[in-house]
């Protein structure tokens, strides 16, 4: 844990994943929620989201750190590509989105093996749930 608290550019890295996970889960929470109108899909993207959370909390990095590593205005990858400006419907957005968080869970469970192995698998375990949960959703979209 030191190691990565010590660390500005990691924490960083922390930071971005851990909101590009937390915003990629609130769309598709959405799109099941407003769209599909399921419950069952609604509250499984919640619990989710809130998993990542509590996974968070046990990790014990707290917020002010990944705060404090932010740097927004500086980011070299924060212009968007082509693709990233357009999409067809609302399926290419819940796909667009399901992406972005099960890549962000990989970085942060690669990172994440750097201070704590137990929150690797945590990260490694809800990713392979998401895979299963974007199945799930594919076949109502």
């Amino acid at each position: 844990m030191a190691s990565v608290r010590a660390n500005n550019k990691i924490l960083r890295l922390l930071d971005a994943n851990l909101n590009r996970l937390l915003e990629g889960l609130r769309v598709c929470e959405e799109i099941t929620r407003f769209l599909l109108c399921e419950p069952a899909l609604t509250r499984k993207f919640k619990t989710a989201r809130h998993n990542v959370i509590k996974i968070i909390k046990k990790w014990e990095i707290q917020k002010h750190l990944l705060l404090a590593s932010r740097d927004s205005c500086r980011d070299v990858g924060k212009t968007s590509i082509k693709s990233e400006l357009t999409r067809e419907d609302n399926k290419s957005i819940f796909f667009a989105n399901i992406q972005r968080a099960t890549e962000s869970l990989r970085v942060l469970e690669e990172f994440s093996k750097l201070s704590n192995q137990r929150i690797s698998g945590a990260f490694k375990k809800l990713r392979y749930a998401l895979y299963q949960l974007e199945k799930e959703t594919s076949t109502r979209l």
